[in-house]
């Protein structure tokens, strides 16, 4: 594989905003989770995470969850497991997080055959409409459901925000989750070992000291990769410089900045527009739509501008900088959370741990 275009991911910084959000989160008596989906599960980066004291590596998919398993760490299943994938969950997965009876059962059935015993948080609803039971009464019936089944333990109550619906964590809508965490105890005659009560958008509520003392984890990916929280804002006393991308110019051209007689669609079905600035020096990066979106990328180098680009090409408008590019010269570029993740999945980005 060739060097470049490569996404640069600083292992140093990634643990030291580790070490702070962890140093935060045991004030308040919280034991974060370390989400590793951001970066594909790279060992690189869950050591990274580790080292900066989680003891939790949490992915969306099996796959990932494989990569990571020879660390030292207790593993953790995002996404609600499918019934395809139940042999691997078990095998792969310390703690997954469930809302299907069928789905208990099944894990039930695989832990026994496999001799282990699998824990269990049950995802409850609160408003964003992505997993979990949206009624109270149907997670009390499914966690009277799980206690009953062989091989599995039933460890926490849990809920998911701001992801799909952009529902804000709040300390009306934790504490609702806290009184069926109590109801559920108080029900069964157990002690749930997690109240999860958000990802990294509820660092707000942690930061400010409106997080109800009973919410004891948190899921955590966005702010120990990149520093970002709740609507991308940075978290204080976190780095934001953990990822960049750099690409190579293969091409440096004066041309019109208008094409001739552009009438047709592009290759992805868009009516192209431009401005007209007239002649300008253009560049053309080794790197494209194919690996990530354009839009979500900025020149570090703030005299470049972003023209736009195809599958395979980005071109760039050079024509006002002070540093003399030429073929071979490599831009950097800052990130986005998207921008990050597809320059992670694609095969075509070389991963560059620093």
């Amino acid at each position: 594989m060739s060097t470049y275009p490569c996404i640069n991911i600083h292992l140093d910084k990634i643990t030291e905003n580790t070490q702070n959000m962890v140093g935060v989160c045991k004030a308040c008596n919280v034991s974060p989770t370390g989400v590793t989906k951001l970066a594909c599960a790279y060992p690189e980066v869950g050591q990274a995470i580790l080292n900066g004291g989680i003891k939790i590596l949490s992915d969306s998919r099996i796959s990932n969850l494989k990569k990571i398993r020879h660390l030292d760490a207790v593993t953790m299943l995002l996404r609600l497991p499918a019934l395809s994938e139940i042999s691997d969950v078990i095998k792969y997965a310390d703690i997954s997080l469930n809302s299907e009876a069928k789905t208990l059962e099944a894990l039930s059935e695989e832990a026994v055959k496999q001799d282990k015993l699998h824990k269990v948080i049950l995802m409850h609803d609160l408003g964003d409409l992505r997993e979990g039971s949206f009624y109270d009464e149907e997670t009390l019936a499914l966690s009277r459901k799980a206690i009953e089944l062989p091989g599995i333990e039933l460890v926490g109550l849990g809920t998911n925000l701001a992801c799909y619906g952009g529902v804000e964590p709040t300390a009306e809508n934790q504490t609702r989750l806290v009184d069926l965490a109590k109801q559920i105890e108080t029900e069964l005659d157990i002690k749930l070992q997690y109240i999860s009560g958000a990802s990294s958008a509820g660092l707000n509520l942690l930061l400010d000291g409106e997080l109800p003392k009973e919410i004891n984890q948190l899921r955590l990916g966005a702010s120990l990769m990149m520093g970002i929280g709740l609507n991308d804002d940075p978290v204080p006393d976190t780095r934001q410089d953990t990822f960049t991308l750099t690409a190579e110019i293969i091409e440096i051209k004066i041309k019109p900045s208008v094409p001739v007689n552009s009438t047709a669609l592009d290759a992805f079905g868009n009516k192209p527009e431009f401005i007209d600035r007239g002649l300008r020096k253009r560049a053309i990066c080794a790197i494209g739509k194919q690996d990530v979106d354009i839009s979500e990328i900025t020149p570090v180098d703030k005299d470049i501008i972003v023209i736009g680009g195809s599958s395979d090409h980005l071109i760039l408008d050079i024509d006002y900088c002070k540093k003399p590019y030429e073929i071979g010269s490599l831009v950097e570029f800052e990130l986005t959370y998207g921008a990050v993740l597809q320059c992670m999945t694609s095969e075509y980005v070389c991963k560059h741990f620093v």
